[in-house]
C-alpha cells in the first residue's frame, strides 16, 4: 500500500485507540484563561507540567494578567520562573508578549494563529494550545516532542521538522479532532510510548506500528 492510501488508513486506526484508551483529553497545565495558558506553554518548554504548575499559581498572584506582568522587571520574573529552566529567555519573551498584548491586542490574548505568532515566544506548537485550549478553535495541530516521535514511528509523516510533521497530520485526521489529537498523543507519549523505552507488550497499536525510529 502506498504511502497515500496508507497514513489515512493508519490514522483513522490510531484515532480509534487513543480515542478508547483517552475518552477525556485535556491538558495537564493548569490555566484558567487565555493569557494563563499561553504562559504555562511557554513556560513548559524543556520542563514538565508538574513542575510548571508549581510555579504558575505564584506567577500568578503576583502578575494576575499580561498588563501586570507587562510592568515586572526581567530579574523578578526570572526569580520567579527559574526552576523551569531556560528562564532567562523565557523571562525575556514572556514580558514582550505581556506589553504586545497589553499594547496592541488591548490586554485581550488574540484567537488567530497569525496574530498569535507575532508574540514572542510563540510559534506555531503554542499557539495551536492556546487557540483550542482556549478558544475551542481547530487552526492547526499542535506538534511537541511526543507527537512528532509518535507520527514518525508509526508511519503518518516521514518528515522531522515540526511545521511538516503537523501538515501531514492534518491531512490524515478530522479537523475537529486536531486539538484531541495533541493531548491524546502527549499522554500517550507519556505512558506508553515513550522515547527511550516504549512499553511496545502495552501497546494497543503494536500490531500495526512499523517501529521506525526517527534519525538523530
Amino acid at each position: 500500500m502506498d504511502k497515500n492510501n496508507f497514513r489515512p488508513a493508519q490514522a483513522a486506526r490510531v484515532l480509534a485507540a487513543l480515542q478508547a484508551r483517552y475518552p477525556q483529553p485535556h491538558t495537564h497545565l493548569h490555566a484558567d484563561t487565555a493569557w494563563q495558558l499561553l504562559v504555562a506553554t511557554v513556560l513548559a518548554a524543556q520542563c514538565t507540567d508538574a513542575r510548571v504548575n508549581l510555579v504558575t499559581p505564584h506567577l500568578f498572584r503576583r502578575w494576575p494578567g499580561p498588563a501586570d506582568l507587562a510592568e515586572a522587571s526581567q530579574e523578578d520574573l526570572e526569580e520567579v520562573i527559574r526552576s523551569t529552566g531556560f528562564f532567562r529567555s523565557k523571562a525575556k519573551n514572556l514580558l514582550g508578549a505581556a506589553r504586545r498584548v497589553r499594547d496592541v491586542y488591548g490586554g485581550t490574548v488574540p484567537a488567530s494563529l497569525a496574530e498569535l505568532v507575532t508574540l514572542p515566544g510563540v510559534a506555531r506548537k503554542t499557539a495551536n494550545v492556546v487557540l483550542f485550549g482556549a478558544y475551542g478553535i481547530n487552526e492547526g495541530l499542535a506538534v511537541d516532542t511526543h507527537v512528532k516521535r509518535i507520527s514518525f514511528r508509526l508511519g503518518l509523516t516521514d518528515a522531522l521538522d515540526p511545521v511538516a510533521v503537523e501538515r501531514d497530520l492534518m491531512e490524515v485526521f478530522p479537523k475537529d479532532e486536531w486539538g484531541d489529537v495533541n493531548h491524546r498523543m502527549v499522554w500517550f507519549g507519556r505512558e506508553v510510548c515513550m522515547a527511550r523505552k516504549p512499553r511496545c507488550a502495552a501497546c494497543e497499536l503494536a500490531d500495526i506500528c512499523p517501529r521506525r525510529e526517527p534519525p538523530i
